[in-house]
């Protein structure tokens, strides 16, 4: 099991932390909790990649800090 914070920039609302929280429930991962700046991710890497995380959460439209 791998945990992870992977900082983003752009979400500034309860909404934005919803479809976040909507994407990612879409993966199986172990648990997740999401923030306005930052996801914690705990995740199976045998199951998922954390490519597909970070692919999930700019497809909701937002970035990863650098």
């Amino acid at each position: 099991m791998k945990k992870e914070t992977i900082k983003v920039t752009g979400m500034s609302c309860g909404h934005c932390v919803k479809s976040v929280e909507k994407v990612l429930a879409e993966l199986p991962l172990e648990s997740s909790k999401v923030e306005i700046n930052s996801i914690d991710v705990e995740f199976d890497e045998q199951k998922v990649s954390r490519e597909k995380i970070v692919e999930a959460i700019e497809e909701a439209g937002y970035e990863l800090v650098k």
